[in-house]
């Protein structure tokens, strides 16, 4: 059927088996509706990454703020240099 919409397919491999196999069982019969799993793993999948993003901002703060209060000695030279061999040079403004 024409759609304008992207279609996908889905090989069932056995990785995929072993995960839609006791979803099956629970469903006693009832159809499998492969949208909705696509859509509750996108959702989960993106809060996931958004969550590992604000944990490692988090642990950046606290870096930072101990730098900042002294809790952690820095070798301004050094500091440099490693900014200078890590940071991309359109971001070296930072």
């Amino acid at each position: 059927m024409p759609t304008k919409h992207r279609r996908h397919a889905i090989t069932e491999t056995p990785r995929i088996k072993e995960a839609l196999d006791p979803l099956r069982a629970e469903l006693n019969g009832e159809r499998l509706d492969l949208a909705e799993l696509v859509v509750i793993g996108a959702e989960a999948k993106l809060a996931r990454m958004r969550s590992e993003a604000d944990d490692r901002t988090e642990l950046l703060r606290g870096l930072v703020e101990d730098l900042r209060s002294g809790k952690i000695h820095l070798d301004p030279r050094l500091a440099d240099e490693a900014k200078r061999s890590w940071v991309p040079e359109e971001a070296s403004g930072i």
